[in-house]
């Protein structure tokens, strides 16, 4: 049953994300697993919809490089489609503004053509 949890958590069950976590540095990286696993592990927003909003905050409050990269990876891994993505990047526009938006949509085209995803 608890292997069934794990698999269906976009943090507990992704050993890609948890790797780059550690690599970071060990106790930040288990810091990180343990409490998002367990935010993550939360059943009444689905993990899909948790990547997303991730995204959107993302944008508010201007947080790019590994943390935008491992949420778009997430995010993708949980279903989202990079056209789903392009529109939440749309929408944020509009709610958070042009210039916080506008350097995020180079962002992503660079991590789905990393990820080959374009």
């Amino acid at each position: 049953m608890e292997n069934d949890i794990i698999k269906k958590n976009a943090v507990l069950g992704d050993e890609e994300l948890q790797k780059t976590l550690l690599g970071i540095d060990a106790e930040f990286g288990e810091f990180c697993i343990r409490v998002s696993g367990e935010v993550f592990g939360k059943p009444l927003i689905d993990q899909k919809t948790k990547s997303l909003i991730a995204i959107a905050v993302d944008v508010v409050e201007q947080i790019r490089g590994i943390p935008f990269v491992n949420h778009v990876k997430i995010a993708l891994k949980q279903g989202a489609t990079p056209d789903e993505l392009k529109e939440l990047l749309f929408l944020m526009t509009i709610y958070a503004g042009l210039n916080k938006a506008g350097g995020f949509y180079g962002d992503l085209q660079d991590v789905l053509k990393q990820l080959g995803a374009e």
